[in-house]
């Protein structure tokens, strides 16, 4: 029986469990495509998943991993930087992976896009989505710092001859 899955690793590069996976994603994707096709938007639909794609590759992915390899490059020059321990440059990524989403998603309402819409729908304006993804975003940046503060303040009791 293990030869027969090592055989079947090489072969297929992964194991049987990330095929049945990747099958099970693929009929969900078949589903979701066949239940869309009869909607009367599907064309925009389809040219704003292509668009949101193209974007992606093109515009977004060079802009974070420019960013990312820049901060990657200040924090291995700083001297004070350890070598061990928890990893200061992951508690940076983190909030501003959900920074950058959450920007995404209430980009309309930030540019105050659609304005007589949600202020029929709501009652309310959209003024302060700004200052509170800003808010958000601090906190998100906070709570990290204070995370990253504990994790090192614990592994310095943990191990008193490091530091």
């Amino acid at each position: 029986m293990a030869e027969r899955r090592a055989r079947f690793r090489a072969a297929y590069g992964a194991g049987a469990r990330h095929l049945l996976l990747l099958a099970g994603c693929f009929a969900v994707t078949g589903w979701v495509v066949l239940r869309v096709a009869g909607e009367p938007g599907s064309v925009t639909l389809l040219l704003w998943f292509v668009g949101a794609a193209v974007a992606h590759d093109l515009v977004l992915f060079p802009v974070y991993a420019s960013a990312d390899r820049g901060l990657r490059r200040v924090l291995r020059n700083r001297s004070a930087m350890p070598t061990s321990g928890p990893s200061l440059l992951n508690h940076l990524r983190v909030p501003a992976l959900a920074a950058g989403l959450l920007f995404l998603v209430y980009l309309p309402g930030i540019l105050r896009q659609g304005r007589a819409t949600y202020a029929a729908a709501t009652g309310q304006d959209q003024q302060p989505f700004l200052a509170r993804w800003l808010l958000l975003s601090a906190a998100l940046f906070l709570a990290s710092g204070i995370l990253y503060a504990l994790r090192r303040a614990a592994r310095s009791r943990a191990a008193p001859g490091r530091g």
